[in-house]
């Protein structure tokens, strides 16, 4: 675990950071972007437990809250120095695990039957704007992946995230007894 002894470096007052192995690269270089991104989701889901989720999502936003960590350091190192530093990463059954809940939500809300609108509780809303977090973070890997090998998982974790923050937001409004707000096309 790394300890943090002192917040600022002052290291990067001239617009430079530091990947994960050290090599310094501009703040706004494709892979800082991208695990910045990810780090935006990770802290407007905690605005969603905050604010209150049903208890089995709580449960689980909380372990995805970890795995957008570990998807966060992966992202932070250039997968040569993935072989020196031993770092924990995003794997199959992550995205096989974000598929069961998928489809276990799915079942219970039932399936959407129109577009629907980002709204109804105020859990619900808030994981709709952490969905379209998710979606920004997903272009942002897809960006880096044409200049730099990716872990091969990250962006199929993503994808599945921000499908399952959709049918999460669903789920709430479910359990809040809140309708959801449906698209009118042409309102």
């Amino acid at each position: 675990m790394p300890r943090l002894t002192k917040i600022y470096t002052k290291k990067g007052d001239q617009g430079q950071t530091s990947l994960g192995g050290g090599q310094r690269v501009p703040k706004d270089h494709l892979r800082v972007t991208a695990y910045g991104t990810v780090d935006e989701l990770n802290s407007q889901i905690g605005v969603a437990l905050a604010v209150g989720v049903c208890e089995q999502l709580a449960t689980v936003l909380s372990e995805v809250q970890n795995e957008l960590f570990d998807l966060g350091s992966d992202l932070a190192f250039v997968e040569e120095d993935k072989t020196v530093y031993k770092l924990p990463q995003i794997e199959a059954r992550h995205i096989e695990r974000l598929e069961d809940l998928i489809d276990e939500i799915t079942a219970t809300v039932g399936p959407l039957e129109n577009f629907i609108l980002p709204g109804g509780s105020l859990g619900s809303a808030q994981l709709h704007m952490a969905r379209t977090i998710c979606r920004r973070a997903e272009r942002d890997v897809a960006t880096l992946m044409r200049e730099e090998t990716v872990s091969p998982h990250v962006l199929a974790y993503l994808n599945r995230l921000s499908d399952a923050l959709f049918v999460m937001a669903r789920y709430e409004n479910f359990v809040q007894g809140e309708a959801e707000p449906l698209w009118r096309p042409g309102a």
